[in-house]
């Protein structure tokens, strides 16, 4: 639990401190997105296939912190920072490298607790490199599109 307190604090300070794209509608709507998105991704990997779960298989309170207030400031601090505008060859590189940290953090969260808080099934770290670049990119269409909404 502490890890998972740690970064909680940690993505949230940095998602908040460093934001000078995101408006605040656009907050709320990642925020949202995120939550809605990964709670119906989680409801089946984890809770009908077992793939993977947070701190055991069964529905826990101590999991809603991972549920709604880890993910979205990192999807807040990737939106941020993504280079709209460049070369193609730069956002594609932008992504590995979150798809890389992504990863890496993951593995982390798979130590024993206190630091760890996730679990795998059958589920392992190569199909998460193979998994994130498409929900990163989900995210990032999403924010365009709600940016194409905003401007009429």
């Amino acid at each position: 639990m502490l890890g998972l307190i740690i970064a909680v604090f940690v993505f949230n300070f940095l998602a908040f401190r460093t934001n000078n794209r995101l408006t605040k509608n656009q907050v709320v709507h990642i925020w949202m997105f995120t939550i809605a998105f990964q709670i119906i991704v989680d409801i089946y990997i984890d809770a009908k296939y077992q793939g993977y779960w947070y701190f055991s298989k069964s529905i826990e309170w101590r999991s809603i912190p991972a549920l709604l207030i880890l993910i979205p400031p990192v999807n807040m601090i990737f939106l941020n920072w993504y280079p709209f505008g460049q070369l193609m060859y730069k956002r594609i590189f932008y992504i590995l490298f979150w798809v890389i940290g992504i990863t890496f953090y993951e593995a982390i969260t798979l130590l024993p607790e206190p630091w760890g808080y996730f679990n795998h099934g059958w589920w392992n770290l190569w199909y998460s490199v193979l998994v994130n670049p498409f929900l990163l990119l989900i995210v990032l269409y999403y924010y365009k599109w709600v940016c194409k909404i905003e401007n009429g």
